[in-house]
């Protein structure tokens, strides 16, 4: 059991005593202060930089960095855990939350699972001890933009942003040019960790020679970066407080020191850890949690500010109420198991299932949403309540890259039907 006063996002499952501490600070965060706020970033489209304070004090901004370096000491599950109860009071919140924690997840407990040689370790190791300091010492968020409006987001072609080598005023480092589009955080981060391609010039005709994916970079670059430029304007259908405007490089110098993971080692991450590209589910499930909630409070007259009108008792509404509960803990079940699997090189069985319960709970959360609307009647369509922002939110998952729905469904035929080689 659990032993918390609440019933966790995740459900009710056997946890470690850091868990449950965790999981405590993020409920409390949520019920008391994000959930209350989550209508004002809707309402403008602004970041919600009062709950990121709240977040840097509770300790939570280095959820991901071991303890012994000042952190909470997260793992992989615990982290999609705590994701998750964020995501039940502030979808657009949990889903930066995730950008930042990545950068830390990545290069911590991921990168560790990695192979390295002994200087790549070393030098490794070097440079993530500067990145984690910012975080515990300073409270600096990372971004991690990602988009760029074409297949590398997917991991089909190289990303088309670039590095190349270069050294001024006798520092090594790289020079970047490119655009990413829907970078949330944008404006809101210390650092932005930019997927790039680097730029190699072929010696023999001093060319730059074809972009290639094994040559992708992770690079933290600095908000304050001569040449960095954030553009367009935000107004999206859901996620609004995420402000994931379009960010321009141009000639931005960048230190080697400030290398996220060593050359060349995040397409081999990508291509073993993929469990690394399942953690935008947590905040989904969150939100599917939140219109389930919501739902239930309401049919029971229990909404705070509203009238205490009961409407339970009605079949239709009960029966519309089992299949949200129905759908949940079928997300529940299919999410936490493969939290517990992530690891390098997992199985085909449970590859196929890491799709699939990134489907389930992208297409799920707006499922329940989708009932919760139908079921609550015309009330839930006004803006004081907040289902309908929960709907909004919910569509979004689904369209969220690296992943989307159709590229899960994609992968699991594809990879259900053909072993590694083959083709027809």
């Amino acid at each position: 059991m659990s032993d918390l006063s609440f019933v966790p996002a995740i459900g009710v499952t056997p946890l470690t005593d850091r868990q449950r501490h965790l999981l405590s600070i993020a409920h409390e965060l949520g019920r008391t202060k994000f959930a209350p706020r989550a209508h004002q970033w809707d309402d403008t489209a602004t970041f919600p930089f009062v709950n990121y304070q709240d977040l840097r004090e509770a300790g939570l901004l280095a959820l991901c960095i071991p303890e012994s370096q000042g952190g909470q000491g997260a793992d992989y599950a615990t982290y999609c855990m705590v994701a998750a109860e964020l995501g039940r009071f502030c979808g657009a919140t949990a889903l930066t939350f995730n950008m930042h924690s990545c950068s830390t997840l990545w290069i911590g407990s991921l990168a560790e699972a990695l192979t390295m040689d002994g200087d790549q370790r070393a030098e490794h190791e070097r440079r993530r001890d500067r990145h984690f300091a910012r975080v515990v010492e300073r409270g600096q968020l990372y971004a991690q933009p990602f988009s760029e409006g074409s297949a590398a987001a997917a991991g089909r072609a190289p990303f088309g942003t670039t590095a190349r080598r270069e050294t001024r005023d006798g520092v090594s480092g790289w020079v970047i040019d490119g655009r990413k589009i829907w970078a949330s955080l944008s404006g809101a981060a210390d650092y932005y960790g930019i997927l790039c391609t680097e730029a190699i010039d072929d010696a023999s005709t001093h060319e730059t020679k074809p972009l290639d994916m094994r040559d992708t970079l992770y690079i933290a670059v600095p908000a304050t970066s001569e040449g960095l430029t954030i553009e367009g304007t935000w107004d999206p259908m859901g996620m609004r407080g995420t402000v994931s405007r379009n960010i321009t490089f141009k000639d931005v110098f960048v230190p080697d020191e400030e290398q996220l993971l060593p050359r060349g080692l995040y397409y081999r991450a990508a291509q073993t850890w993929p469990h690394m590209f399942f953690t935008l589910s947590p905040t989904y499930l969150g939100v599917a949690n939140a219109a389930y909630d919501f739902t239930v409070k309401y049919l029971r007259g229990e909404v705070e500010g509203e009238p205490p009108v009961k409407r339970r008792q009605y079949p239709t509404k009960q029966i519309a109420v089992a299949q949200m509960r129905i759908q949940l803990e079928a997300m529940r079940s299919m999410f936490w198991r493969t939290i517990l699997e992530a690891k390098p090189n997992p199985s085909k069985d449970e590859r196929l299932r890491l799709y699939a319960a990134h489907y389930t709970v992208m297409e799920g959360a707006n499922d329940i949403a989708r009932l919760a609307l139908r079921t609550c009647g015309g009330q839930s369509m006004l803006k004081h309540l907040p289902l309908e922002r929960l709907y909004r939110d919910s569509r979004c998952g689904s369209l969220m890259l690296p992943w989307t729905a159709e590229l899960c469904m994609d992968r699991i035929g594809r990879e259900a039907l053909y072993e590694p080689g083959e083709k027809d």
